[in-house]
């Protein structure tokens, strides 16, 4: 008799320390998924049309602000970068695998991957945040103002510099100018309204200015060198399709020996250009992860976000191509080698 009790009791101690055992493995796994669950994680993806500076900037300080704000505030961002090198049929397939793959917020960087995006969000309604688009009522067919809400799945930043002050910074640099010739890819929305809002600023000054659009890549240089030809200045507004073919407009320019003015940093270096003024497009950038992240984690409606435009205009020239075209510099500028 003692023996079975003896029995029975140590096989009670076994099952109360085996139970222990299993109670202290479920509570580790428990507080190992509860601290698994304090980490969010949204899924970014990010459609940039074509590899150059200002462009490859924007998506940098995307990138770099979205994980400094994770990681202040314990959320995290994970980013499919994909380039569709300068296609817009590529931008679609790019946009519609984002859409298929659920992720959380798509980032367009440039006009022609903003319109992409727009169409390929149309039913999902995936939040959108354009960077680097100059208008977004001529890239979205819509009626807004330049800083409007677009009362759509979209939102972000524009990149538009003070054309007025463009305008200005040819004239100041060379005051003898009687013609300007703008070059700009007739493909992409946003040139078009730069050219105008330069041509609008000249007349004013008593300056002619004259269009010399191209479609594509293809016959760039042919539409270059008669601009060249024919004006004292040549203008580049913010154009991709430019940016990407720089170095096509300063043989042309160069063989001429006419003056490029560039709209932003990115085409002054590729163009070899005599100055420039332009935004940042890191910092842009940064804005626009700001409102990425205020969309993701704060639960705003990007219908109603304003677009956004960074402070801060940088005036740049390049000391070579001013000396050898006898440009006035105004005091302000920033010496900068385009290389």
């Amino acid at each position: 008799m003692k023996k079975l009790t003896k029995k029975i009791t140590a096989v009670a101690l076994a099952a109360v320390m085996v139970g222990g055992v299993l109670a202290g493995c479920s509570a580790a796994k428990d507080n190992g998924d509860d601290q698994t669950a304090e980490v969010k994680t949204y899924k970014i993806g990010i459609c940039q049309l074509v590899t150059h500076d200002a462009l490859d900037a924007a998506t940098k300080g995307f990138q770099d602000k979205l994980t400094e704000l994770g990681e202040a505030n314990g959320v995290k961002f994970e980013f499919d970068y994909q380039n569709a090198s300068g296609d817009s049929t590529n931008c679609s397939t790019i946009a519609n695998k984002f859409v298929s793959s659920q992720y959380d917020l798509i980032m367009a960087n440039a006009t022609p991957a903003l319109q992409a995006c727009v169409t390929a969000t149309a039913a999902s309604k995936t939040p959108v945040v354009g960077t680097s688009v100059t208008d977004y009522a001529a890239a979205l067919d819509i009626q807004m103002g330049p800083t409007d809400a677009t009362g759509i799945n979209v939102t972000g930043t524009s990149d538009l510099a003070p054309l007025d002050k463009q305008a200005q910074q040819i004239m100041d640099l060379f005051p003898e100018t009687k013609k300007v010739g703008v070059i700009y890819c007739s493909a992409e929305a946003n040139s078009k309204p730069q050219a105008d809002g330069v041509k609008e600023a000249l007349a004013a000054k008593g300056v002619e200015c004259e269009y010399y659009a191209f479609s594509d890549s293809n016959d760039i240089s042919a539409v270059a060198k008669k601009a060249a030809a024919e004006v004292d200045v040549i203008y580049v507004p913010t154009d991709n399709t430019a940016a990407s073919n720089g170095a096509v407009i300063d043989d042309a320019c160069k063989n001429a020996n006419t003056p490029v003015i560039a709209g932003e940093e990115g085409i002054f270096t590729n163009t070899n250009a005599v100055a420039t003024l332009s935004i940042s497009y890191y910092a842009l950038g940064q804005t626009t992860a700001e409102m990425a992240y205020d969309i993701l984690v704060n639960g705003k409606d990007p219908a109603t976000m304003n677009i956004q435009q960074t402070s801060g205009l940088t005036y740049k020239y390049n000391e070579a191509q001013a000396k050898a075209f006898n440009a006035i510099i105004p005091d302000g500028y920033e010496a900068a080698t385009a290389e």
